[in-house]
């Protein structure tokens, strides 16, 4: 493809500077029965923070708060010092489901929010293939939906948040309905992805392996504390001592 003079390829394209999301004094949920009060959170750009917490304890509340899709009952929503009260684009929201649509191919579906903001055809076309190669799917990009397999359209989804360059990645269990090994593989392929693009992420699951593995740090929603997890990110960090310390403070405090 030819690109403009004044356009850069996706592969050397600036990353994004990831987004610095605060909550203080934060409410959110019902007027009568907020689900959280008192919330205060800093989440640094370019940080991975992952969110545990039990059932009904008001994570998937909080990522659509950061979204700008929830008003909070009271207190302050902010990126980078700004009220957060809409839904941008530089905020992808990433669920559980795919959400991808069916009748789009898979290329079709990366290209969507580029669509969206404007972007050549052309450009889009590249952007799209760019990332479908990065999440190992490049054989797959003028397939449709219901032919590949649930972890391959997770991993679609992941291109198509990402081909749009936000500064922060909200995403709520994404990995929840895989099995064990695609949920691994999943696991490993977002840290891959996520090197060197800036964003800030907020990973909610149930999952404390998970959220040791992949968070720069450990926020207990419900308790108010936020936990630094000891690195390098390796699988065989499970079984160092002051990760299996942490482990087991997370789970005490998710049972208190």
């Amino acid at each position: 493809m030819t690109t403009p003079s004044k356009t850069l390829s996706p592969a050397t394209k600036t990353p994004p500077r990831g987004a610095r999301l605060t909550l203080t004094d934060v409410a959110l949920g019902r007027p009568e029965v907020p689900v959280l009060d008192g919330l205060d959170l800093d989440v640094a750009p370019g940080e991975i923070l992952t969110v545990v917490g039990p059932s009904g304890c008001g994570k998937s509340t909080l990522l659509r708060t950061l979204a700008g899709l929830l008003p909070a009952l009271h207190g302050d929503v902010e990126q980078d010092g700004d009220p957060i009260t809409a839904p941008r684009a530089e905020r992808a929201l990433v669920f559980q489901d795919d959400a991808l649509l069916p009748w789009r191919t898979v290329r079709a579906n990366v290209e969507l929010p580029l669509a969206i903001k404007g972007l050549k055809r052309s450009e889009r076309r590249a952007t799209a293939e760019h990332w479908l190669d990065r999440v190992g799917l490049a054989d797959r990009a003028a397939h449709l939906p219901y032919r590949i397999s649930g972890g391959q359209r997770q991993r679609v989804q992941l291109a198509r948040a990402l081909a749009a360059e936000p500064r922060a990645v909200l995403m709520d269990e994404p990995f929840g309905a895989l099995d064990a090994q695609t949920r691994a593989g999943m696991q490993q392929l977002l840290v891959d992805v996520l090197r060197g693009t800036g964003a800030t992420v907020v990973f909610v699951t149930h999952d404390v392996d998970e959220a040791l593995f992949l968070g720069d740090r450990v926020a207990l929603l419900g308790t108010g504390r936020v936990l630094g997890v000891p690195r390098p990110r390796d699988r065989e960090a499970q079984s160092d001592p002051a990760t299996v310390a942490l482990r087991r403070d997370v789970l005490e405090s998710l049972g208190s």
